[in-house]
């Protein structure tokens, strides 16, 4: 079977090396030219574990082929997956002009059936929306089908989650369709979940919704478990094993970011204002999740005063670990926040960059860990890399100008620490 993705970014990517490697043949199109010609020589633009050597591995046995040619991609291939971006517009909606072009592209060089199939993450209705955009892009009457098919992918464990899924969601109201898709599918064991278009469009949106509420939920535990002495990680895991709850998304810390979570959040919230629906709970989720960072901020004036003039470490950049990917990741927010206070700031990540416009006599990366805590009135631990764990934080220690530790992430053993001589603040966890 031939499939056509449109979009390689990180969904596109995954997505089509998914189906390379269950054994489809699979064309990647872009109208990236730089894009493409990266992932023709086996290089990831993004960093994803295990997405690079699956790339080499498949450009070696065919089944993966990249182009810029619109044109003979939508005519060789008679299912087509619609993976680009839909990144929010200022007042939080779904952007959805690449969804648009991708639809008028199909139409435009449709040279027979073809069934369209959307996986990115867009505004409930889309579906009929794509079928208007390719039916009046057609100069042929071609018949078509577009369906939904969400994608459940985590940043870090995309390969595991796209081989392995919980669940497989096709949006559709024909029978025909879901067998063809379900087709695509046949050698996951996983639950395969027929609904219609729109309901599978809204599911993709809830379980994001879901899952950035049980962070800001224990996010505001650990605020009330400072005050009572109580360790929030020892309620997450106590909470967390009541199997109604479930341990994942219990880690409390400075917020999340991502390119998910943020956007679907706002999406949904629009969503609800423009059909006269109040979504109260998931308001105040965003609150905070703004404001977590801040409270992290606030440990750290409390212990050195005023931070103009202290010299700042943190360690991680990325939103989370085993990825590169800085989009709403709290320590831009934090770093930012120290930029306004005038403190210098010394920044470590092993794989995410610092954007160049935070890059200025106040703010410098670190070669490493340790280089970077050198000689700091205190370090923030921003990003759970299991690297920060083999750290010889005695030697550490006696390098920094004073031993004031703050951990972001809960990530340290607090009683450790505290037996090396750090003054330590965890969240809610101390």
């Amino acid at each position: 079977m031939n499939i056509l993705v449109i979009g390689t970014g990180y969904v596109g990517t995954t997505t089509a090396l998914v189906f390379a490697e269950i054994g489809w043949n699979v064309t990647g199109l872009d109208v990236d030219p730089q894009k493409i010609e990266h992932l023709r020589q086996g290089k990831l633009h993004f960093y994803e574990p295990g997405l690079e050597g699956l790339l080499k591995k498949h450009l070696g046995t065919k089944r993966i082929r990249f182009t810029t040619d619109k044109k003979e991609a939508i005519e060789n291939n008679a299912i087509i997956f619609i993976c680009v971006g839909t990144p929010s517009l200022p007042d939080g909606r779904a952007d959805l002009r690449y969804v648009k072009q991708a639809a008028e592209d199909i139409g435009r060089h449709m040279n027979g059936d073809k069934l369209i199939i959307n996986k990115s993450t867009v505004p409930v209705g889309t579906q009929e929306l794509v079928t208007g955009w390719t039916r009046d892009a057609r100069t042929v009457p071609y018949p078509f089908e577009v369906a939904s098919n969400p994608e459940f992918l985590r940043e870090g464990k995309a390969l595991m989650d796209a081989l392995q899924p919980d669940r497989i969601i096709i949006g559709t109201n024909s029978d025909n369709v879901a067998k063809r898709i379900g087709k695509l599918y046949e050698s996951m064991q996983c639950p395969i979940i027929v609904t219609t278009p729109r309901t599978a469009e809204f599911t993709k949106y809830a379980a994001n919704a879901f899952l950035a509420t049980k962070i800001s939920f224990i996010n505001e535990l650990a605020r009330l478990s400072d005050r009572l002495g109580v360790n929030v990680k020892e309620v997450a895991y106590g909470i967390g094993l009541d199997n109604r709850i479930g341990p994942s998304f219990l880690q409390a810390g400075i917020g999340y970011g991502g390119s998910c979570f943020p956007k679907d959040v706002a999406a949904l919230l629009n969503m609800a204002e423009h059909n006269d629906v109040e979504l109260k709970l998931l308001k105040k989720v965003v609150h905070v999740n703004q404001r977590q960072h801040l409270y992290m901020l606030q440990k750290v004036r409390e212990q050195i005063g005023n931070l103009a003039g202290k010299r700042i470490a943190l360690l991680g950049l990325a939103f989370k670990p085993d990825t590169d990917d800085i989009r709403e990741a709290p320590a831009i927010r934090m770093i930012q926040k120290l930029r306004n206070e005038k403190a210098y700031v010394q920044v470590y990540d092993p794989i995410a960059a610092l954007p160049p416009e935070l890059m200025d006599e106040r703010v410098k990366f670190g070669s490493s860990p340790e280089e970077t805590m050198k000689g700091a009135d205190a370090a923030i631990i921003c990003t759970e890399w299991p690297m920060f764990l083999k750290i010889d934080w005695v030697q550490v220690k006696d390098s920094m100008n004073a031993p004031n530790l703050f951990d972001g992430r809960n990530l340290l053993d607090a009683g450790q620490m505290k037996d090396i001589g750090f003054y330590y603040q965890g969240i809610g966890y101390s």
